[in-house]
């Protein structure tokens, strides 16, 4: 795999009102919209790439369980889809996290803009570093490559803490 630290993301972090922090994490993918979209949707999909696997197709509105994975750890996270406009809004809550994906097409690719929204002001960081890596994985099966995905410990061994270093240079 290339080095994950040649081309970052576009980041910023904003606090609101409530104390929280919401990390927006913009990233150009070679593929369309619809591709991306059965990428961030799609159990099968999801499962290969994402920090966690879904119980469900994510296309829907309602309940869900999203498992995070770290080696042989598993641990159950209650989730609600709360927006899905295929194939271009979906917003999730993921334990007390809440994601929301935009995608817009640029091109024949997608521009995709990720807010996280977190409790810990140490977190920014942190899930930039762990969503680089998980989208890079998640290009290469898009485009077609069988890679295992990068979760928990092992995104150390795929350059981590460097990506987490420089994120947290520009957050």
């Amino acid at each position: 795999m290339p080095d994950p630290t040649d081309t970052l993301a576009d980041v910023h972090a904003e606090r609101d009102d409530d104390g929280r922090w919401t990390l927006t994490f913009v990233r150009l993918l070679r593929h369309a919209p619809d591709q991306v979209w059965a990428a961030l949707t799609d159990p099968e999909q999801l499962g290969r790439w994402a920090p966690f696997e879904a119980d469900r197709d994510l296309a829907t509105l309602g309940t869900a369980t999203l498992t995070m994975v770290d080696g042989d750890t598993r641990v159950d996270l209650d989730a609600r889809v709360t927006r899905a406009e295929p194939p271009a809004l979906l917003e999730y809550s993921w334990g007390d996290d809440v994601l929301r994906w935009e995608l817009e097409p640029v091109g024949s690719g997608t521009r995709l803009t990720l807010h996280h929204r977190v409790d810990d002001e140490t977190m920014p960081p942190r899930a930039a570093a762990g969503w680089h890596l998980c989208l890079d994985v998640a290009e290469r099966l898009l485009d077609g490559d069988d890679v295992e995905p990068i979760r928990g410990q092992e995104a150390m061994a795929h350059g981590w803490q460097e990506l987490h270093d420089q994120y947290a240079e520009r957050l």
